[in-house]
């Protein structure tokens, strides 16, 4: 075996851990309303780092009072014909390590040693995307974590049939006290993280000269 799929495995089973023993306020997403569709993209392989960062069966976790926003926005798509699916929700502060390891692109990824770290591991934020009655996915600008130009929030493009998502996708999301991220269409995080943020590292940025950033 070699020594980076080693570290990889050994630290997928501290993540194990971790998950078990996460925040007790967490809640399954999919309990909360089973018709969002799961897809943890990092319980696969299928991500940027081309490593499963979960263990296999992970559960979407998230915190209670975020669940309910989420409820409400798969409530309000339903209207249009359309569904949330989830990539991610809550992630352990040892996966972003591995994250920051293995993808390490500051202007979208965030540092774990810096900061806030990323909004995932307060259980505050997530990536999503949209699929329609058939649980077909919609056309994207980009696929999940496509660190480009064209993942930027304000489509660009000509394809009215994506903008047309995208705008739905952020309506959805703002009309249920969610905000995007500037560089990632598929990332959205409550506007009330800063109630779930630990005083003390909410101290620490304050009395930093860097202006907060949340990002993935």
């Amino acid at each position: 075996m070699s020594r980076p799929l080693f570290i990889a495995l050994a630290a997928t089973m501290s993540i194990l851990s971790t998950l078990c023993a996460a925040n007790p306020e967490l809640v399954d997403i999919a309990k909360v309303d089973p018709t969002i569709v799961i897809d943890l993209r990092y319980a696969t392989e299928h991500n940027v780092t081309g490593h499963a960062l979960y263990p296999s069966g992970t559960r979407a976790l998230i915190l209670p009072s975020v669940a309910q926003q989420l409820a409400g926005v798969q409530t309000y798509l339903k209207q249009f014909r359309y569904r949330l699916k989830i990539w991610d929700a809550y992630r352990p502060k040892e996966a972003q390590e591995l994250l920051w390891k293995y993808a390490a692109k500051d202007q979208y990824v965030a540092n774990p040693e810096k900061g806030f770290g990323s909004m995932h591991s307060y259980g505050v934020s997530v990536d999503a995307t949209l699929v329609d009655d058939w649980s077909q996915d919609a056309t994207m600008p980009t696929k999940f974590d496509e660190f480009t130009p064209q993942a930027m929030m304000g489509y660009a493009g000509r394809d009215p049939l994506v903008k047309q998502h995208v705008n739905l996708l952020q309506k959805a999301m703002a009309h249920n006290n969610f905000y995007g991220l500037r560089v990632e269409w598929w990332h959205f995080t409550t506007a009330d993280w800063k109630k779930y943020v630990p005083y003390w590292e909410e101290k620490q940025m304050s009395q930093s000269s860097d202006t907060p950033s949340p990002k993935s």
